[in-house]
């Protein structure tokens, strides 16, 4: 079979990151069970009009406003596909109206609120206005996402069908879990690409937070991201400059063994699809404090695997952690609880599954 991801961004795009990561797994799955899997994304400064990755075709073209014409216009150009995955990041690509074939949309998170991180009034509401209305358009089209909560938001806006496939990670959670007392200073990280969404000041103004409670902390920061430099700006107007550190991006082997160091990941972001860096801290013995919001209420099990947060603000973080310190019993609980859990979510126990959906879409079978 033949299979089509539509996909802003791929694997090499310096803006890629978690949805591209779980994307590729997917794909690499078909690829490895004999299908062929293709993925158009947009073009960046120095990419390849095409590429491989592990097997998986890459063919780039277009950017903002243009990229949905330079992909009818090489699909046309293409043998029959049995299946396209319009893959929707706020905007999808309105592939159900010119593939001439079997289509799903793909969907993480229904952005809301992650409108406003990006434009300002009257964009943001525009924005919002627009994705609700595309949802009602694709009503009838089969949906897939990983996410209760988007599950819950798509219904709401009217969509018929709606699948939820697990996402899985990479990571192999650590074979034994080592001790890690929780004694000060409390080692603290925060891994994401720095977009305003993210809300990574919040993980910072935490660290000022902790500091005039006098609880002896340190953050790293793994990731970069536009908003790095403001960033920078906080921790030294702030003052936390001997607490703080900018790591930037890790290999996956560095990722790993910062997050098994950790006490906890903090995760302060407005709105996740799911967090995929929660399972991978806690597939390396690491709980997470996180904000009550949708996805991450999902990826951290309060008061099981980890803790969220009472409300979303760099005070209730550093409430949770102050709390936490005082039983240590219970950390280690969370700790445990959590490590079992992430096994679970590893791709070896998720893509036979998914591969399997995705097998029967493309054959037309929608029951």
């Amino acid at each position: 079979m033949r299979f089509l991801m539509l996909n802003w961004r791929d694997p090499h795009n310096p803006l890629g990151g978690g949805a591209e990561r779980v994307t590729h797994a997917y794909l690499k799955a078909l690829v490895e069970r004999g299908h062929e899997a293709y993925w158009f994304a947009n073009d960046f400064p120095g990419a390849a009009r095409e590429d491989v990755i592990e097997g998986v075709k890459i063919v780039r073209g277009g950017g903002k406003g243009t990229s949905v014409l330079k992909a009818i216009q090489w699909y046309r150009t293409q043998p029959r596909f049995d299946l396209v995955i319009d893959q929707h990041h706020g905007i999808p690509w309105y592939a159900p109206w010119w593939c001439k074939t079997h289509c799903v949309a793909f969907i993480h998170e229904v952005l809301g609120p992650i409108w406003s991180s990006f434009y300002p009034w009257p964009l943001s509401t525009v924005g919002r206005s627009q994705e609700r209305w595309t949802h009602w358009l694709y009503r009838r089209v089969p949906f897939w996402t990983a996410c209760k909560a988007t599950y819950d938001c798509l219904t709401e806006h009217g969509v018929q069908s709606i699948q939820m496939i697990p996402y899985g990670v990479d990571t192999t959670a650590i074979p034994e879990l080592d001790e890690k007392p929780l004694n000060l200073p409390l080692r603290l990280v925060a891994v994401s690409r720095l977009a305003p969404n993210k809300r990574i000041d919040h993980a910072v103004r935490t660290m000022r937070c902790l500091k005039d409670r006098n609880i002896p902390a340190q953050l790293t920061i793994v990731g970069t991201g536009e908003t790095e430099g403001l960033l920078r700006g906080l921790v030294k107007t702030l003052q936390l400059e001997e607490c703080v550190t900018f790591a930037g991006t890790l290999s996956e082997i560095a990722k790993d063994e910062t997050l098994r160091q950790a006490h906890f990941l903090l995760h302060t972001s407005v709105r996740e699809g799911w967090g995929l860096n929660v399972i991978e801290a806690n597939a390396m013995g690491t709980s997470a404090v996180v904000y009550p919001v949708a996805g991450l209420v999902e990826s951290t099990l309060h008061d099981q695997t980890g803790i969220v947060a009472a409300n979303e603000t760099p005070e209730a973080i550093a409430e949770a952690l102050a709390g936490i310190l005082k039983q240590p019993e219970k950390y280690q609980l969370y700790r445990r609880q959590a490590w079992e859990r992430a096994k679970t979510f590893h791709w070896s126990q998720v893509l036979a599954n998914s591969s399997a959906w995705l097998e029967k879409m493309a054959a037309g079978k929608s029951k």
